[in-house]
């Protein structure tokens, strides 16, 4: 009997999503891997202290400035960036694994990080993440009554500057309905299985069965 050739996995997409604090990015990416299959998230280094309920491995990986500069010496990381005087890195490993394995994984970081990973990774996916007015957003990050008003107002300068940056996305998504922007999200998901890059290994095996 003659034994059949595994087809080749379409390879993984790297998705960045990007969004000013307050916008809701956190809240939409859980709601979007737990509403698809085959898309992982990237855990990022930090440099920074846990936050109540967060995990170590899960959430990040919490390391000392010793640690991460010893890994930016070596090479580690595809992007990394100086946020509110905390380090954040993304490793090359895990993004290489999970492509491999045709796992989509998706990367949470701010916009110093997608220039980065776009230089770096010109194929990979990106997203912005818009709050409807600046009012909303200011709104949002009051009512969490997580930050001092200090943090605050330094959080809503910074998204003055990130929200200039929306041209550098491919995908803009408003946040003001949340089912709304997790439906678009799992567009853009969906759609990116299926660009040429990505299905090329599978197309390759059938061209060879076509013959001639």
């Amino acid at each position: 009997m003659e034994k059949k050739s595994k087809t080749p996995a379409a390879r993984g997409s790297i998705i960045v999503i990007s969004a000013p604090s307050g916008a809701g990015k956190s809240t939409l990416i859980k709601r979007l891997i737990a509403s698809t299959p085959g898309l992982a998230f990237s855990v990022s280094y930090t440099t920074r202290a846990p936050r109540a309920a967060e995990k170590h491995g899960r959430d990040y990986f919490f390391v000392s400035p010793k640690v991460f500069e010893g890994m930016l010496r070596q090479g580690e990381f595809v992007e990394w960036a100086d946020v509110h005087g905390h380090f954040y890195g993304t490793a090359h490993k895990q993004l290489h694994a999970a492509q491999e394995a045709g796992q989509d994984i998706l990367l949470d970081i701010d916009v110093q990080g997608h220039k980065q990973v776009r230089h770096r990774l010109p194929q990979a996916i990106s997203v912005f993440i818009l709050p409807p007015s600046f009012q909303e957003l200011s709104r949002r990050l009051r009512n969490r009554r997580s930050d001092a008003p200090e943090d605050i107002d330094r959080r809503l300068a910074t998204a003055r500057e990130e929200i200039t940056h929306w041209c550098e996305y491919e995908y803009l998504v408003v946040n003001d309905n949340l089912k709304d922007a997790t439906q678009a999200l799992q567009a853009i998901v969906r759609a990116a299985r299926f660009r040429r890059p990505n299905q090329a290994g599978r197309v390759q095996d059938i061209i060879k069965k076509f013959g001639g």
